[in-house]
């Protein structure tokens, strides 16, 4: 029996629509751009490099997005995003210069401008006004600069330049001779404060003589005031200097702080904790008095979640996330059990970094430094525990991945909290 020309077409047609409909539900749907720098090469001069994947909406598993760029110089160190995510920065430590790149709605970076330091650079922030970029650098005199941004994100000349040490006239701070090593900074939700965690390698030395005695981990506060001078909170240190100084563990490696300017949280990458701050008046913090807090072996990067409710740690040594409930209240971590993981989820080897989906507020990636990879984590949003990603680890091409960050891509709602 032969079908008529008809029901031929009738069939072709059925077929036709059965296959869309499978293709429309197995499509994959872009959420976030997640940017990864990393080097070409295995060695300290190897130019740097940006890749980029994209994150699917329903998986969390990342694919190649748009194409691998330069980062103008060696040994990316931190990478920052202005909070409209049109623009990223990337700081190269070995040719000591910060590079602006442009960011299309497809994951596309453009290079647009360069600037050039004196020491190679360790850490970058940008306020939430997208009106200043910070600069913290090493060295021998470690520096926080403030350069102004365009409304095209181009970097200006300096507007301040702040030295910052232990020369301080307060009984537990003053100890101007010793060498200090800052490790990360962050700029509050409000954008009033600046905070650079740092330590001081004269009184923590593990492989070497120690010469000072004083306490080794440090929090460096500064006030941004009109026209973005920097200023002291409450002058702490010293009426000759520009910020506040407080006390943080022995070896700070990571800072962050909550959506809502509230609470800042520091990593103790010596002392395998996290210790926790109320930002009080004029930027001023004062201790959790029921901390510090737990973490696994070496941790790192540290990050709250888009909501304010969940707090995520990087352990290097373990090669995992631990996961933290925030009371509102007052900002207390509690560790989060996963029935299935524990306290802590799995990744590749050394995860340096961390960062949470804006889109979505429901998965976290790390930048695994010896496993040259990313790992893919989903949060449960009513409990905060985690589990992996489709496929993870995701390979990346270049060595040694040390900074990653994530911007949102389509009509996807920002995820916010107001406590």
């Amino acid at each position: 029996m032969k079908f008529s020309k008809l029901s031929q077409l009738f069939l072709v047609s059925v077929i036709g629509l059965g296959v869309a409909s499978l293709l429309t539900a197995c499509q994959l749907v872009t959420v976030d751009y997640v940017f990864v720098a990393d080097s070409a090469g295995n060695t300290p001069s190897s130019p740097g490099q940006i890749e980029v994947f994209a994150v699917d909406s329903q998986s969390g598993a990342l694919r190649t997005g748009a194409p691998t760029v330069a980062t103008g110089g060696a040994q990316p160190v931190a990478l920052a995003l202005t909070s409209n995510y049109f623009h990223l920065y990337v700081a190269n430590a070995g040719s000591n210069n910060v590079v602006h790149f442009s960011i299309d709605g497809h994951g596309n970076l453009t290079k647009q401008d360069t600037i050039m330091l004196t020491a190679a650079p360790v850490a970058l922030a940008v306020n939430s006004t997208n009106s200043f970029l910070y600069v913290v650098s090493g060295g021998s005199s470690p520096t926080l600069t403030e350069y102004p941004l365009s409304s095209s994100g181009t970097i200006g000349t300096f507007t301040a330049t702040e030295p910052f040490s232990l020369n301080c006239t307060s009984a537990s701070a003053s100890y101007p001779s010793d060498t200090i090593v800052p490790t990360a900074a962050t700029v509050i939700a409000n954008a009033n404060n600046v905070y650079i965690a740092a330590y001081d390698s004269s009184a923590y030395n593990p492989s070497g003589a120690v010469t000072s005695t004083a306490n080794p981990g440090w929090i460096f506060g500064f006030a941004v005031g009109a026209n973005g001078a920097l200023t002291a909170p409450s002058g702490n240190c010293s009426s000759s200097v520009a910020y506040d100084v407080y006390k943080a563990g022995i070896k700070p490696s990571g800072i962050t702080g909550d959506p809502v300017s509230r609470f800042i949280y520091v990593t103790d990458f010596a002392s395998n904790e996290l210790i926790g701050y109320s930002i009080q008046n004029a930027g001023t913090l004062s201790f959790m008095v029921n901390g510090p807090f737990k973490t696994g072996n070496e941790p790192s990067g540290v990050a709250v979640d888009p909501r304010g409710v969940y707090l995520y740690v990087t352990n290097q040594l373990d090669s995992n996330v631990s996961s933290f409930s925030i009371a509102l209240p007052t900002g207390t971590p509690s560790t989060v059990i996963n029935v299935v993981t524990g306290t802590s989820s799995g990744t590749d080897v050394q995860p340096v970094a961390l960062a949470i989906d804006p889109a979505l507020g429901r998965f976290i990636y790390t930048a695994n430094r010896l496993g040259n990879s990313v790992s893919g984590l989903m949060l449960n949003p009513d409990t905060g525990a985690l589990n992996v990603t489709q496929a993870t680890p995701y390979p990346t091409s270049g060595a040694n991945p040390s900074a990653l960050a994530i911007v949102p891509h389509g009509n996807h709602s920002i995820q916010a909290v107001t406590p």
